[in-house]
């Protein structure tokens, strides 16, 4: 079991974050997208700094790793496509929804058991799809659906009640909670609630970067190892096809890349270089070009990240501009045009 020193919470504060991108329309800065940026080296120091990377905020999904991690340490047995799902905030397409029903199967509890939320899908063509055919929102649609089956599964092996699976004093989050705050070094600032119901704990982006470069530097067939390995190669269980975070680790050899509602974006490479970003409004139009802009600090080839630069801005069905990294995140080369 990986073990490191724990140091005192990050500070609660409003985060000093500062511009990461532009908006450029016509050749003139229509906007500002502000936020922070950390990039370390395989030697776990920072190696570049933008914005506020020590105050507390909240990863959201960008944590599923570590989540997904603290479950096989507990135990839980599985790998490949079934271990990238519980680390997943999945598109809701049928092998999602099969991935889920599966592991509830294992666990022997059936879909009533699930205290996530109802939803619909999240992939926007799987959702529109949902709602041609009339079908209602469901739990197992909704795209935390295989942790918290997963989390099922983790009770059953462990003889916890599954009822109160998310409060976060059952002995399954205090689990999680406790390699949350091994894997990134730090005490937990703050605990709330997720989207999805789950407990959501709060860490500084230095923190999630620390913890993501832990689980892919790991020695191979540990708990880390296994989930990093899980999620790259089954990158569109963890995610959907078309999404962005399934292409970037698809580009960059070795990567494991997870984002996070609210602008939240954590990935890491083998060698423990890594990266973690949070734009301030949420915006992922600013997020996807940032995250490219910081790996191509962290050393990525540029030319491997050519797909991650952002979309173009439009003009009367006319690229005019684009949402450009700012100067302080070269050297990625934007060649969308800004005339």
């Amino acid at each position: 079991m990986h073990s490191s020193p724990v140091a005192a919470a990050p500070l609660v504060r409003e985060p000093l974050h500062a511009p990461v991108a532009h908006l450029i329309r016509g050749g003139l800065i229509e906007g500002t997208h502000y936020g922070s940026v950390v990039v370390l080296d395989g030697d776990g120091d920072v190696r570049f700094q933008l914005g506020d990377i020590e105050a507390a905020f909240y990863p959201r999904s960008a944590l599923k790793p570590v989540q997904a991690v603290a479950m096989v340490r507990a135990g839980l047995p599985l790998d490949g496509e079934l271990l990238s799902l519980t680390a997943a905030s999945h598109s809701g397409e049928e092998r999602h929804l099969a991935g889920a029903r599966r592991i509830l199967e294992l666990a022997g509890v059936s879909e009533d058991a699930l205290r996530n939320v109802q939803d619909m899908p999240f992939g926007p063509a799987v959702r529109d799809a949902w709602i041609r055919e009339g079908r209602a929102p469901s739990r197992l649609a909704q795209n935390c659906s295989g942790k918290h089956a997963a989390m099922l599964y983790t009770c059953v092996l462990n003889d916890w009640p599954l009822e109160g699976y998310l409060d976060p004093s059952h002995p399954l989050q205090q689990a999680i909670a406790e390699i949350v705050e091994d894997l990134t070094g730090q005490r937990i600032a703050r605990v709330t609630v997720d989207g999805c119901g789950a407990p959501l704990f709060s860490v500084s982006l230095h923190g999630l970067a620390r913890a993501a470069a832990r689980i892919t530097s790991a020695a191979p067939g540990t708990p880390e190892a296994r989930v990093a390995d899980a999620m790259r190669e089954h990158a569109e269980m963890a995610s959907g096809a078309g999404r962005d975070v399934a292409a970037l680790m698809k580009a960059v050899p070795g990567l494991l890349a997870k984002d996070g509602f609210e602008g939240v974006q954590v990935a890491a490479l083998p060698d423990g270089r890594a990266v973690a970003v949070k734009i301030s409004d949420g915006a992922n139009r600013a997020r996807v070009p940032v995250a490219a802009a910081a790996l191509a600090r962290a050393g990525v080839d540029p030319a491997l990240l050519t797909e991650f630069v952002g979309e173009p801005l439009l003009g009367g069905g006319q690229p005019v501009g684009a949402v450009r990294p700012v100067r302080a995140l070269d050297p990625v080369a934007v060649v969308a045009s800004v005339s």
